[in-house]
């Protein structure tokens, strides 16, 4: 069916997005300094520190700032009888949620026609709303592809009318970091089985299933501690290209357990050249969570999984150099935050 003919309304975003900015809240990450948020939303040290009552410079990972002129004030628009509510900024990697209110709500249609010339699975797919958990609240997951700085475009469709508006999205900010692995580690890049392991993941991120979770997202091993952040650019040999780090490194002893971040099905388990011990689980609604370098995986294909159930072991396989776990969170095949999403229903 092509939406497009019964569009009679479309509203641009520009014409309605007030001019000004407002404090809006940022949870610290790995990596995070005052100087590194100064510079990448555009304030100060001194303002950072006065709007949150700091006296140093110390940041701890978790800790929510209030960041003074930071982003446009969250977007709050309505269109045939439907309220839509979006975030004013984002930054490249995250995960969010457009919020949907009113009678028509249910039956709306919403797609990020920026993914057009992005590299993407499924560019601008149109997606339905689901259930937020909350009375008469609808909500479309979203993402911001690592990368890609320039404004997320949505278009919201409601009945025979359209309403179209615009993200802003920043950088990370992260320096490249050159790894320079040994031969015997990124030789396994070149490995002929490679092509099955990147088969069975493309497979994993195009399912399009009904939700599976309805509780916050658990930590997917305990006592963590991050050894390698989301999102930061690298090389892994001398000279090679640059390439973005697709999920989170958590540092931890062999054979420590890892459980499955929130409810699901898997939808792979093996060992494979890159990622090791590699399990998939499959939660529904375009996202899939995937834990690497196990050293033993505990479930299999098929297996239905509750968050918090162990699913496999920390080790070192694959394309690594120590025991650690990598955890990634794909939103329709993109990599977004883990941070974003543990201890929230919603990024």
């Amino acid at each position: 069916m092509k939406f497009d003919r019964f569009l009679v309304v479309v509203a641009s975003l520009a014409l309605v997005w007030p001019a000004t900015a407002v404090a809006a809240p940022y949870t610290v990450r790995p990596g995070d300094t005052l100087s590194k948020l100064a510079r990448d939303f555009g304030t100060t040290v001194s303002a950072l520190q006065q709007a949150n009552g700091l006296s140093g410079t110390g940041l701890q990972v978790g800790q929510v700032l209030q960041v003074p002129g930071s982003a446009p004030a969250a977007q709050t628009r309505e269109v045939a009888g439907v309220t839509l509510q979006a975030p004013g900024r984002i930054r490249m990697g995250d995960a969010f949620v457009l919020r949907l209110r009113g009678e028509q709500a249910a039956a709306a249609r919403v797609r990020f026609p920026s993914e057009r010339t992005e590299d993407v699975r499924e560019p601008a797919e149109w997606l339905t709303p689901l259930p937020s958990g909350q009375p008469g609240e609808w909500v479309v997951l979203g993402r911001a592809v690592l990368g890609k700085t320039t404004p997320v475009r949505y278009e919201l469709l409601a009945g025979s009318e359209e309403l179209s508006g615009e993200i802003v999205t920043g950088p990370l900010g992260q320096p490249v970091q050159h790894l320079n692995l040994p031969p015997s580690v990124s030789r396994k890049l070149q490995d002929p089985q490679r092509a099955e392991e990147e088969r069975l993941v493309e497979a994993a991120y195009a399912l399009r299933t009904p939700r599976a979770w309805t509780q916050p997202f658990a930590p997917a091993v305990s006592g963590r501690r991050v050894s390698s952040g989301f999102g930061q650019p690298r090389t892994y040999t001398a000279g090679g290209p640059v390439a973005y780090h697709y999920g989170m490194d958590y540092s931890a002893p062999a054979g420590t357990p890892v459980s499955a971040v929130n409810d699901g099905v898997v939808v792979v388990a093996g060992q494979y050249p890159v990622r090791g011990g590699l399990v998939a689980v499959n939660h529904g609604a375009g996202l899939v969570s995937l834990y690497f370098h196990l050293s033993k995986v505990g479930v299999r294909v098929g297996q239905t999984v509750r968050r918090g159930d162990k699913v496999g072991e920390v080790g070192s396989t694959g394309f690594s150099t120590g025991p650690h776990l990598h955890l990634e969170l794909r939103v329709r095949g993109e990599a977004t935050d883990p941070n974003l999403w543990i201890g929230k229903t919603w990024p």
